[in-house]
């Protein structure tokens, strides 16, 4: 009986612990909701109020007491992160703020409950905007994520460049890369492009439905593209010139260009059949088979003036 009176102890006194933080994260930006405020909010989660669903979770059309309107992301249970990592990220996300981002409302920690509550867009265009096919966790877009944020939380501008660069190379490719895998080491979408730069067939990238274009243009928008997602945040172009690369006729010095950073998660579950899963950061000359680290060393490439990156100057 002491044994069933110590465990029943111990059980409320991480449920104590649990709550304690959620109420330290919520007393920042975001408001935290009770398991069952959300659950009236979305008429006990009804399938007619599901307005999306993926990999990593659900997400339902819910109406709060006051009248407002939010969408409710159920996270799969499958998820294996942690109380402490999912408020930490709640944290940082609720820090973010961008007239073109969703903005997070709230979240709900309880049990083995990890739910987020995101103002609400018409069209059910949240519902593609938070899901995702192939995720565990819930922040896993990682084909668009600098790795200085992906790993470190640093988010600045050069992160938005580094995104802005895989973007780039999407448009001339018609690949996805958070979907897309490449050749026998199944490379991202930024570290195949350097291996065609290294291999000097950078054409071969160009979307196969893009029949008429200036190979001119289109060298100089790959070329941008690896400018931008370069491993190291201090040697990425600003934006103003990524703009004047795009639109002037500037001289490229693709001499400087350093390899791009990659972070990606591995869901070892899904290759072995294991539990659990592992990051890593990569760069174009990291390979399966080799050593690859936990946490990236994100200042090891020699940092340079982000004026040095182009050289503009008349043709």
């Amino acid at each position: 009986m002491s044994s069933s009176c110590f465990g029943a102890f111990q059980w409320c006194k991480g449920k104590d612990s649990q709550s304690q933080q959620a109420q330290e994260i919520a007393t920042n930006n975001v408001r935290l909701f009770s398991f069952n405020s959300l659950r009236s909010a979305t008429r006990d989660f009804h399938p007619s109020n599901k307005i999306g669903g993926g990999g990593f979770g659900v997400v339902y059309r819910g109406v709060l007491r006051d009248g407002t309107q939010v969408a409710i992301k159920c996270l799969s249970a499958e998820s294996k992160q942690g109380t402490n990592e999912f408020l930490t990220e709640i944290n940082m996300i609720s820090n973010i703020h961008h007239p073109n981002l969703v903005a997070l409302v709230g979240c709900c920690v309880e049990g083995n409950n990890r739910i987020l509550v995101y103002e609400y867009l018409e069209n059910n265009s949240l519902a593609s905007i938070l899901l995702a096919s192939q995720a565990s966790s819930y922040i896993r877009s990682l084909g668009y994520l600098a790795p200085e944020y992906a790993v470190l939380g640093q988010l600045t501008k050069k992160a938005d460049v580094y995104s802005f660069g895989v973007l780039l190379l999407e448009i001339i490719s018609g690949r996805s890369s958070s979907k897309a895998a490449f050749g026998v080491d199944f490379l991202v979408l930024v570290e195949w492009t350097w291996k065609l730069r290294e291999e000097d067939r950078l054409l071969e990238l160009v979307d196969p439905e893009l029949t008429q274009y200036r190979k001119e243009e289109v060298m100089r928008f790959i070329t941008v593209g690896l400018f931008c997602t370069q491993a190291s945040p201090h040697q990425r172009p600003t934006m103003k010139q990524v703009v004047e690369m795009l639109t002037k006729a500037v001289n490229l010095n693709d001499k400087i260009l350093t390899q791009p950073g990659v972070y990606r998660v591995h869901a070892s579950q899904h290759l072995s059949g294991g539990s659990g899963s592992s990051a890593e950061t990569s760069s174009s000359q990291k390979r399966k088979g080799k050593q690859s680290v936990d946490t990236p060393d994100l200042h090891s490439i020699q940092l340079v003036n982000p004026d040095s990156v182009t050289e503009i100057e008349p043709r």
